[in-house]
């Protein structure tokens, strides 16, 4: 999006993807990373989950789709269709989050706009 709507932007993710993330039952937190950039903002969505079964809860059967919002197309030039999603290796935050850890891993899903 051009990077003077960035901040329009922002504040429509905290009204609608951010609020329902943080409302679905399972969902760990929400980072939203941004950067400007040739005139453009960027932002990338990365929302972490206590399971794959907690992102179908947000996403839907079709947890590989990206979730839009009504007003997305107003601000952003391309809506992609599907998001990534990966299992947390390790995490510095959690005290019982160690390299090569395996098994019961929380999962994150990344989503960029442009």
């Amino acid at each position: 999006m051009p990077e003077a709507r960035g901040d329009a932007y922002f504040e429509y993710l905290r009204e609608t993807g951010l609020e329902e993330y943080g409302s679905t039952e399972g969902n760990r937190g929400v980072v939203v990373l941004r950067r400007n950039r040739a005139g453009r903002a960027e932002f990338l969505l990365l929302s972490l989950w206590k399971s794959s079964e907690a992102i179908r809860r947000f996403a839907g059967p079709e947890m590989e789709r990206a979730v839009y919002y009504p007003r997305d197309k107003d601000f952003l030039l391309e809506l992609s269709p599907g998001v990534d999603h990966y299992g947390v290796e390790f995490d510095s935050r959690r005290a019982s989050s160690r390299p090569g850890r395996r098994g019961g891993r929380p999962r994150t899903s990344r989503r960029r706009t442009r």
